[in-house]
């Protein structure tokens, strides 16, 4: 049963598509999908979605293209958490949104990302506070490695905010894509990591649940499309 919803990523995608001049094609492309969940109408998941709090909030800033993709998973974040922000973004450009986001006097702004890659400016956190002043910001490059490397190097706007970087051992468990490495977690899983982190820990298991869900209906409506072909 879908839920349709109309949360940040839901809204760039609907954007993205009144922009394009021709459809994006993605793989299984005609394939008949939930408008809300991207899965086969048949694997939708939508009724099982859960509604979760937590005392931080997430902001997706996705490559163009992630928002169109049924493998996205910056959108499971959005989804489960209502307080979810997103933007798409570009070299040349910043969404007045993001800018005034991170302006937002309530939040205190982190950036998710290797402490390898930090500037000399930035500091680098491997914990968030345990008793914040601020409500903790969370933003998440939603894009393949290469592209958030760029993204992370060409985006002034995020050079003076502070570095979370996690160390965790946990490996990817994410199948619908591949990566060249197994220590590269999608987009969601930095997101439960995050959640760990913040000791939501209720939060982040029920996120897990509806990831791992969101990896076998997708996997299994892939299956039975090959079984019926």
């Amino acid at each position: 049963m879908t839920v349709k919803q109309n949360n940040a990523v839901e809204r760039l995608r609907e954007a993205a598509i009144a922009r394009s001049t021709r459809p994006f094609l993605a793989r299984g492309a005609r394939v008949k999908r939930c408008v809300s969940c991207q899965l086969a109408l048949a694997a939708c998941i939508c009724a099982q979605r859960p509604a979760l709090q937590a005392d931080v909030t997430f902001c997706l800033l996705m490559h163009s293209l992630e928002p169109l993709k049924p493998t996205n998973t910056g959108r499971l974040i959005a989804e489960c958490l209502a307080d979810t922000q997103a933007f798409v973004w570009a070299r040349t450009e910043v969404d007045p949104g993001l800018l005034a986001l991170l302006a937002d006097p309530q939040y205190e702004a982190y950036v998710v990302f290797p402490g390898e890659y930090a500037l000399p400016q930035q500091m680098v956190c491997r914990e968030l506070p345990a008793l914040p002043a601020r409500r903790p910001l969370l933003i998440i490059l939603d894009a393949t490695w290469t592209q958030a490397r760029k993204m992370f190097r060409k985006s002034p706007y995020l050079a003076e905010l502070p570095v979370l970087s996690m160390e965790t051992e946990q490996l990817s468990r994410y199948r619908l894509r591949r990566s060249s490495r197994d220590d590269h977690l999608c987009t969601v899983e930095v997101a439960i990591a995050c959640l760990a982190l913040a000791g939501e820990q209720q939060a982040a298991q029920q996120l897990n649940q509806y990831f791992e869900l969101f990896s076998d209906s997708y996997l299994n409506s892939i299956r039975l499309r090959r079984d019926d072909a």
